[in-house]
C-alpha cells in the first residue's frame, strides 16, 4: 500500500474524512505542499480496495471493515495480516548504515509466520551482509536481503540474545555478551566468515533498540 494511502487509513480511524477538505487532509497527514489531485487518487485507491466507502451524492466517506471482503476470503479465521514498519536497514557487519527515522513503508506478514497475536512493538529491519549469517531464529538463519523482526519493547536482552544495536546512531545487528568479569559489553558476529566483534565499555554511546524475534526470509530464486 503507498504510505499517502497508509496515512490517510490511519487518519480516517480518528476522523470523519468526509468533514475536511481535500487540502485539510493533505495537511493532517503532514503533507500541506501534496496536491488535492493526488490525495483524491489515493482516496479512490482506497475505495477500489475496499478500505473506505464513498458516497458522493451524499457526501459520505466511511471506514470499512479493518479487512476488506476481496481481502477476508483469502485468508483463514485464524490468521491476521499484519503491517509492520520497516525502518531503514541495518548491517551484519560493521555498523555503517543508518536506522533511526528511516521509514520505508511496511512489511505485510501473517501472524502464523511471526508466531504473534499482536503487531505492538515490532518494527522490521532488511539485513545488509552476511555476519550473522549462522544465527538461527526459530529455525530460520539471517542472511543478507533477509528482514529481521524486532522487538523494540524488548530492550533487556541477555547474554547470547541477538539484538538491533545503535552505535553513534548507526545500527547493526549482533549476538549480544555482557563480558562482566572484563568489564565490557561485546557484539559478537555469528558467521561462517571471520568477522572481528565490536568491544564496546558499558558507557559507550550505545543503546540495544531491541531484540531479534524472527526473520523473514528472502524469497530463492529459481
Amino acid at each position: 500500500m503507498h504510505q499517502i494511502q497508509e496515512k490517510l487509513l490511519e487518519l480516517s480511524k480518528s476522523q470523519n474524512l468526509a468533514k475536511l477538505s481535500l487540502r485539510d487532509m493533505a495537511k493532517a497527514i503532514d503533507l500541506p505542499l501534496e496536491s488535492p489531485q493526488k490525495i483524491k487518487h489515493h482516496l479512490l485507491q482506497l475505495q477500489k480496495k475496499g478500505f473506505l466507502t464513498i458516497d458522493r451524492v451524499k457526501g459520505l466517506m466511511d471506514r470499512a471493515v479493518d479487512t476488506p471482503m476481496w481481502a477476508s476470503k483469502l485468508l483463514k479465521k485464524t490468521t491476521k495480516l499484519f503491517s509492520i514498519p520497516i525502518i531503514g536497514m541495518a548491517n551484519c557487519g560493521p555498523a555503517e548504515i543508518f536506522a533511526e527515522q528511516n521509514f520505508q513503508g511496511f512489511l505485510k506478514v501473517s501472524s502464523r509466520l511471526i508466531h504473534r497475536s499482536k503487531p505492538d512493538g515490532l518494527y522490521a529491519i532488511k539485513t545488509d551482509g552476511s555476519s550473522m549469517n549462522r544465527a538461527e531464529i526459530n529455525g530460520k538463519r539471517i542472511e543478507d536481503g533477509d528482514f529481521v523482526i524486532v522487538d523494540g519493547e524488548d530492550r533487556n536482552a541477555e547474554t547470547n540474545n541477538v539484538v538491533l544495536a545503535i552505535i553513534d546512531n548507526k545500527a547493526t545487528i549482533k549476538r549480544l555478551i555482557h563480558d562482566t568479569q572484563n568489564g565490557q559489553v561485546v557484539l559478537k558476529a555469528d558467521s561462517s566468515f571471520d568477522y572481528e566483534p565490536i568491544y564496546l565499555h558499558p558507557d559507550d554511546n550505545f543503546f540495544i533498540n531491541g531484540k531479534v524475534v524472527d526473520v523473514i526470509k528472502k524469497p530463492m530464486k529459481n
